[in-house]
């Protein structure tokens, strides 16, 4: 079982930017990669954003890519999502997730582990 802790959410005005990270309980292996989803009331969980362990391999959704950067350390087993320019579009939950496969899917059915989820409010 992997367990994942995210944080760093908050409220922040349009153009602002937040800093999420989530901590893993324990490492995986390499290929087998970390992404970012997002939900908000009433909508599907979104696709954010997808690492691979080693940080060689990105993927962004269409409606962040430009303002948003996942990254990771392996020092720490935890994976951040820098995000930047935000917009009151972006307000949702957003979810760390972990596959236990090595394809950086792009729907919430690639990956196996969730974390709670963090509030991110983005005002006008």
């Amino acid at each position: 079982q992997v367990q994942l802790v995210e944080s760093g959410g908050g409220l922040v005005q349009a153009g602002g930017s937040l800093r999420l990270s989530c901590a893993a309980s324990r490492r995986t292996f390499s290929t087998y990669p970390m992404g970012w989803f997002r939900q908000a009331p009433g909508t599907e969980r979104e696709f954010v954003a997808a690492i691979s362990w080693s940080g060689g391999n990105t993927y962004y959704g269409d409606s962040v890519k430009g303002r948003f950067t996942i990254s990771r350390d392996s020092a720490k087993n935890t994976v951040y999502l820098q995000m930047n320019s935000l917009k009151p579009e972006d307000t949702a939950v957003y979810y760390c997730a972990a596959a236990s496969t090595r394809r950086l899917g792009n729907i919430p059915q690639d990956y196996d582990y969730w974390g709670q989820g963090t509030q991110v409010t983005v005002s006008s």
